[in-house]
């Protein structure tokens, strides 16, 4: 285990960000591709790995890879591996299956097959075989399937990644941390300049901010798979926490959170504490299109707004409406409006990055956006827009957009 092939699955379109992100953290640099990256390292790079991405949903190391045509070579492909060498016959196990165009009929059988060879090879060679998991096993087995080809895989990092341990308080449909992550790593903000959520929700853009600028690793909270493995060493775990804990430092850049329902803000401040970033982030109860801007220096505004129907909950814009999707479609027009003209209005200099699957979301704002980057949560393709905002322009006097930014 000197050398360790890693891959390191990501969110769509955040694989650029997380080569960079890898690189800095292993000093090594990593192949980008679709929806991951692969890097060869050590061991201690990869609980490193585990300890500070923002961007990754797993980290796994790739222990088998080979042409299939039936379940029975998935079967011989997964009996070849030395599975006793990453985890023992007392240890929980269970088998997770992805799949891209495969020709088999039940993915359910395939994982059986595969559950089955594991099983087998630890009874061939002991005589005992561990057991099944499917809840909280101890050590997680991950199998992606082509067209024509099985790749296998250990899991290192047990729960996903974006679990980082601090929330617990969460609304209707939060923003996962790894994704808020990437929003800011996608902004390019340098934690140099103010940054302010105003849609903040229950604070997760605003709390992973904040652990950027306090330098917080953001698995330090969290336990990890590779501590349920045979190659595990707690003195040298150890030594990795206690070097992030004091790489920790006092907040280089202001960061500001605000949301118009004053429990949302309540559950921003629990998180916040929870992070340890309670007082490196103010949160504040208010609505978006009323707020005046936190900082005299102008900065980046990040977030992801409520819209379809969440939009009752953004602001004034949003109230007094009915249920009902044309309701909602002209009550999501009148907010998104409103809240450009406010930023034209007061956010003078400050660039805005905003995270929404509506595609028109410029057209809507009556802004034009100088970039336009596309993000996927989870299973919903949404566009990161940015807007840099100056004072309104005649464009803006005679019904037409803005002409802002480059």
């Amino acid at each position: 285990m000197n050398t360790l092939p890693l891959f390191l699955p990501c969110a769509a379109g955040v694989e650029a960000w997380l080569a960079d992100e890898v690189q800095r953290i292993t000093g090594t640099a990593a192949e980008t591709l679709r929806g991951g990256v692969r890097v060869r390292a050590d061991w201690e790079a990869m609980q490193r790995l585990n300890l500070h991405s923002r961007l990754a949903q797993r980290v796994l190391v790739q222990v088998g890879h080979q042409p299939y045509r039936a379940e029975d070579d998935l079967y011989a492909a997964a009996a070849g591996v030395p599975w006793e060498e990453w985890f023992t016959p007392r240890e929980t196990f269970k088998i997770e299956l992805t799949a891209h165009q495969s020709p088999l009929k039940s993915l359910n059988f395939a994982a059986l097959k595969i559950k089955d060879a594991v099983a087998d090879r630890f009874r061939e060679r002991g005589g005992v075989r561990p057991d099944v998991d499917t809840q909280w096993p101890a050590a997680r087995v991950f199998a992606h399937l082509s067209a024509d080809e099985v790749t296998l895989y250990m899991d290192t990092s047990g729960e996903p990644l974006f679990k980082r341990g601090w929330r617990e308080d969460k609304g209707e449909a939060p923003l996962k941390e790894t994704l808020a992550a990437a929003v800011i790593a996608a902004s390019g903000w340098d934690a140099a300049t103010p940054l302010y959520d105003p849609c903040c929700g229950s604070g997760t853009i605003a709390i992973e901010a904040a652990q950027i600028a306090c330098n917080i690793a953001p698995g330090l909270m969290r336990r990890f798979g590779f501590e349920r493995l045979r190659a595990y060493s707690a003195t040298g775990w150890g030594a990795l926490k206690a070097e992030a804990q004091a790489a920790r430092r006092a907040p280089t850049a202001p960061v500001f959170g605000s949301d118009v329902a004053f429990r949302m803000v309540d559950f921003a401040q629990r998180n916040a504490e929870r992070a340890g970033v309670g007082d490196a982030v103010q949160l504040r109860g208010g609505d978006a299109l009323q707020r005046m801007p936190p900082s005299e220096t102008p900065g980046v505004m990040l977030l992801n707004p409520p819209y379809g129907e969440r939009i009752e909950a953004a602001g004034v814009a949003g109230r007094g409406r009915g249920g009902r999707e044309q309701a909602q479609m002209e009550n999501a027009g009148d907010f998104f409006t409103q809240l450009a003209s406010h930023w034209k209005k007061n956010y003078a200099g400050w660039t805005a990055w905003v995270l929404s699957p509506d595609a028109k979301l410029p057209g809507r704002m009556r802004l034009k956006e100088s970039r336009r980057i596309p993000m996927w949560n989870g299973p919903i393709e949404c566009r990161l827009f940015r807007f840099d905002m100056v004072a309104g322009s005649a464009r803006a006097a005679r019904g037409g957009p803005d002409a802002v930014g480059d």
